[in-house]
């Protein structure tokens, strides 16, 4: 059997630098004719509010249009782009509206035919992954006849990286992604994510790393101009080449040693076929966990810590705490920064996810979500719970929560939860190499 390809390019010229991936690692050479082939980007966030930080979030628009510019030429007219898009109200079907309009696909339909959509508005169909494991997928990937599989190049501060497979997570319904997320650990978010690929049709992988993510998936990570491409039919490779690329070696990422084990696969990069850049001439380091700060006084971020922050106990979030609210998670933590005032609260924890249980001598113990409040909120270990239940939670109760358990948080800050990815635009503004243009479709 002949050694996978796997080829690293950089990205220089417009469908230039697409087409030579896709040319040396021979990634349309199956491509069936007359097919019916869906892209899938990755969109893992969108706000109306603000121009939201897309570099190394989210999949650039340069390149969706150009591989639609090159099965166009190979005479490819059914095309759809799918994506299911994170939103705290699945009513709401304006954001994900917005997100393909302002990322130009609505342009893409117009010059090329192409079809655009949220997949939340099709049906779901459910597929059995083996050992009593199944989750419901999209049914316009499951019956497609070929897959163009276009994730970002990012660090992931649960699965170490987020490459080609976990790009597959966006087209699952929301009972599937919340399963993922299980409290199992035989059966924990990377058992779930190396199955992803496992039942599709045959899939093209195009790695996007013009803008790359360290400590991602999200906004609050560090955004780089990477100019690099990884391109194979092979998805297991292309992720065991990217993960190189952002300094993980295969054998450090659970869901690619899970995957190949079930592949019967090595994890030698030996073993595939390398095309176009030598791998130690472009890869770089991308950190992917945040640091945590443990003493006597409290557990939290190592940042939090450093500002002499005492008496809170937050522990790090685990596999089991899924995307919802994981999206919360960040900004109870940034709502209880700006609330310290230089007194030490009062042996206050706060446990997320599925699996954490109190610690002794805590005085009061927030549960923040549905998950947390069923798993402790009649446990014996608590002085004082404050469960806030929902999924996600509300606003509102978060701020309530904290308030009782004497952390004075701002509401503002929940108010205006939209123009949070501002903030961290900001830091980007003005430097040349951020370039907007990336993420539209011109003419």
């Amino acid at each position: 059997m002949a050694a996978p390809i796997v080829a690293v390019v950089r990205y220089e010229k417009p469908l230039e630098s697409v087409r030579k991936a896709v040319e040396l690692s021979q990634g349309l050479e199956q491509l069936p004719p007359r097919a019916k082939v869906f892209i899938k980007p990755n969109i893992v966030f969108w706000t109306k509010a603000v121009a939201f930080p897309k570099w190394g979030v989210i999949t650039t628009s340069r390149v969706v249009e150009d591989m639609v510019v090159l099965l166009k030429e190979r005479g490819i007219d059914d095309i759809t782009i799918g994506e299911g898009i994170v939103v705290a109200d699945q009513r709401d079907k304006e954001t994900p509206a917005h997100a393909f309009e302002t990322l130009g696909y609505g342009r893409l339909q117009q010059r090329y035919g192409v079809k655009a959509i949220n997949i939340f508005d099709r049906p779901f169909e459910k597929v059995d992954l083996g050992d009593d494991m199944a989750l419901s997928f999209n049914t316009d990937i499951l019956h497609s006849d070929f897959i163009i599989d276009l994730p970002v190049m990012k660090s992931h501060n649960q699965t170490v990286v987020s490459l080609g497979i976990k790009n597959l997570k966006g087209v699952i319904d929301i009972p599937s992604r919340k399963r993922c997320h299980s409290a199992d650990p035989a059966k924990d978010l990377n058992a779930w994510v190396a199955r992803l690929a496992d039942k599709l049709p045959p899939i093209f992988t195009l790695i996007d790393g013009i803008y790359t993510l360290e400590r991602g998936p999200a906004f609050d990570g560090k955004m780089r101009r990477s100019n690099l491409l990884v391109a194979s039919v092979d998805i297991l490779s292309a992720d065991m080449v990217g993960a190189v690329l952002l300094g993980h070696a295969p054998a450090t990422v659970p869901y690619i040693v899970n995957a190949a084990a079930r592949r019967g696969r090595s994890l030698d990069l030996a073993d595939i076929c390398l095309v176009g850049e030598k791998l130690e001439d472009v890869a770089s380091r991308h950190e992917y966990d945040f640091l945590y700060s443990r003493s006597a006084q409290g557990e939290m971020p190592l940042p939090m810590a450093k500002e002499g922050i005492k008496g809170l106990y937050y522990r790090k979030h685990d596999l089991s705490m899924c995307t919802y609210c994981s999206g919360l998670n960040g900004l109870v933590l940034s709502a209880i920064r700006y609330a310290w005032k230089g007194r030490p609260w009062d042996q206050v924890e706060v446990l997320t996810g599925k699996m954490m249980k109190p610690a002794p001598g805590m005085k009061k113990t927030i549960l923040l979500g549905k998950c947390m409040v069923k798993a402790n909120k009649d446990s014996a270990d608590i002085r004082e719970v404050i469960p806030i239940k929902g999924c996600p939670p509300k606003p509102e109760d978060i701020i309530k929560a904290l308030r009782k358990a004497g952390i004075e948080a701002d509401p503002a800050m929940f108010d205006n939860i939209d123009q949070l990815p501002g903030f961290f635009m900001a830091r980007y503004a003005g430097n040349p190499e951020f370039d907007e243009a990336f993420f539209r479709i011109e003419g």
